[in-house]
């Protein structure tokens, strides 16, 4: 490798483009091929203009028909051929990639554009535009072949390719720009529109929607208008391309009869030139044609190659063993990772298996933030949060997802039965579904359902109060008692009684070795805890055992009773 040069980054995006650059360049094989036999017919038409009809021999005739007809039959065959490597090519990079981005936009939280992108991209790539694309390299060849036929009528198809080709660098200037603030614009609508339908019940309760409903439109319709404003470029330059083409039909055949009764050429030479010319343009005017699904591919590949093909696949390590929950916070800073905002800072604790620590502190104190970084969820921006010794980071999360369990602030469940949620959509282990939920107090709820563990939950099933949400998400965070379990807040939507059963729940998590962290603003909940900490403006201010901190906080809220020490809004 040449001094100064790095190899480029190896990552599953560039492997799918890869595989499917090699599979285009085949499909450019096939094109060559399908390129000379589409020539059939105007040489055809040629020998039976010059030959047959001056010689009138019908064995010549009979030949070149048989002969035109095989090479047709084969042109079809390539044609098939070509087809089925494209349907197969979109597969093949769904299969390489798309399994990729659904990991990475859950791992990093993002929306579902990624994956929209990719669907565009396999779209294209299938689709008539690339055979376009891969047709338009053989335009200097039929350009060449009209040139043999005479050089005037040579000229005319070169002009006509140069004229086309202009339209084409119109077309792409022209409708770049509207195309993509339209797409950006049409993907925030959508974005505010998922939004707005996860909080529907706020949105009908407190009569938001006229509200919610002008914001979206404002930002629909600038990005439809923008779209509209491509199409009409779009439109003008495709029309103009058109008659450019039926212009350059009639000066062909004009120039050729022209020739003809100058007795330069004959009558065959002026109809295979027309149609080889033709032939030759017809790419340039579909790609003018289909430009727009053109630019949509490029946004949709240069948005992949900013979100998800820099980024290295994460190497296969070798598996660690399982761990016990000792978790070590070194100097640790974060927040959120698109934000790239601090929250917390200057955090260092350690935290030996079979500890139960309790957190409070103010709105917005950066309580969530700390879990966050203790489950992996986020990456720190300084400092290293480890488990057992192995930074967190370096845990595969398919080898260390069931050693954790975790119950965030708002709580999400997915379509599927209550016994796979819990069981975090693996392998269901019966005994172990029912000892998360009888741990987490919620058997009995789930008894009660209409099909118990195997009822159906989520868009278009039963529908659970925040209650019954809660103790499943609780039972979720339990299920095969993992080493290390993190709550926040998991006593915001229960009643006394779950409150008792989350306190019993951590005692005997505790007594089993398991470590635990919770959030909590309830005396009750803390008051089970081995350690409190209190988080104050992303630091800790407080650390100790409970039974030291917890009278520390009370006098403190005695003399200050307008300070707020723990509250359920958190960061």
């Amino acid at each position: 490798m040449a001094a100064g040069k790095t190899a480029p980054i190896e990552t599953p995006f560039r492997r799918a483009m890869e595989g499917a650059r090699a599979t285009l360049w085949r499909i450019t094989f096939f094109s060559f091929f399908i390129n000379l036999l589409m020539l059939t017919s105007s040489i055809y038409m040629l020998q039976v203009y010059d030959r047959v009809l001056a010689s009138r021999s019908e064995a010549t005739l009979l030949f070149l028909t048989l002969f035109a007809a095989a090479c047709l039959l084969t042109l079809a065959a390539l044609e098939v051929v070509r087809s089925r490597m494209l349907v197969r090519l979109g597969a093949s990079f769904d299969a390489r990639l798309s399994g990729q981005v659904f990991s990475h936009t859950l791992s990093a939280g993002h929306n579902g554009q990624a994956l929209r992108d990719v669907d565009t991209l396999r779209g294209f790539l299938t689709s008539a535009q690339i055979l376009s694309l891969l047709d338009a390299p053989w335009i200097p060849v039929y350009v060449a072949l009209v040139y043999l036929l005479h050089p005037m009528l040579g000229h005319v198809a070169l002009f006509g390719a140069l004229v086309l080709f202009a339209l084409g660098l119109w077309n792409e200037r022209s409708t770049r720009a509207p195309l993509s603030e339209a797409a950006s614009e049409l993907a925030a609508s959508t974005r505010f529109a998922e939004l707005s339908a996860r909080n529907a019940e706020a949105v009908r309760a407190m009569g938001m929607l006229p509200g919610l409903a002008a914001i979206w439109r404002k930002r629909h319709d600038l990005g439809m208008g923008l779209q509209g404003v491509a199409s009409d470029r779009g439109a003008n330059v495709a029309a103009i391309a058109k008659a450019t083409r039926f212009m350059l039909q009639i000066a062909i055949l004009g120039i050729g009869a022209w020739l003809v009764i100058q007795e330069q050429t004959t009558a065959g030479v002026m109809i295979a030139a027309s149609i080889i010319m033709g032939r030759g343009l017809a790419p340039v005017e579909a790609a003018i044609g289909g430009w727009r699904g053109f630019l949509h591919a490029r946004q949709a590949h240069q948005r992949l190659s900013a979100e998800f093909g820099v980024r290295a696949q994460d190497e296969q390590a070798m598996p660690l063993p399982a761990p016990t929950g000792a978790l070590v916070f070194e100097g640790v800073a974060g927040g959120p990772p698109d934000a790239r905002r601090v929250t917390v800072r200057d955090l260092n604790f350690r935290l030996d298996a079979g500890t139960c620590l309790g957190i409070t502190g103010p709105s917005a104190a950066g309580k969530s933030s700390l879990v966050r970084l203790a489950v992996g969820v986020w990456r720190p921006m300084m400092g290293v949060v480890r488990l057992d010794g192995v930074s967190i980071s370096d845990w595969q999360r398919e080898d260390v997802g069931p050693h954790i369990g975790y119950l965030p602030q708002d709580i999400e469940l997915f379509p599927g039965t209550v016994a796979e949620n819990i069981a975090r959509f693996g392998e269901i282990d019966a005994a172990k579904v029912v000892d998360a939920a009888q741990l987490a107090g919620s058997h009995q709820v789930i008894l009660e359902l209409p099909k118990g563990y195997d009822t159906e939950i989520g868009p278009g099933a039963f529908s659970l109060s925040g209650g019954q949400r809660q103790r499943i998400g609780l039972a979720r965070a339990f299920y095969g008692r993992p080493p290390l379990i993190v709550l926040d807040e998991p006593t915001s939507n229960l009643d006394a009684e779950g409150e008792t059963a989350v306190r019993q729940a951590m005692d005997a998590l505790r007594a089993a070795g398991r470590t635990v962290i919770v959030i909590a603003h309830r005396p009750a909940v803390l008051g089970g805890t081995d350690q409190l900490m209190v988080i104050q403006r992303g630091k800790i201010t407080g650390l100790g055992p409970t039974a030291e901190v917890m009278p520390q906080i009370t006098r403190r809220v005695v003399a200050r009773p307008a300070v707020e020490v723990s509250g359920v809004g958190n960061v």
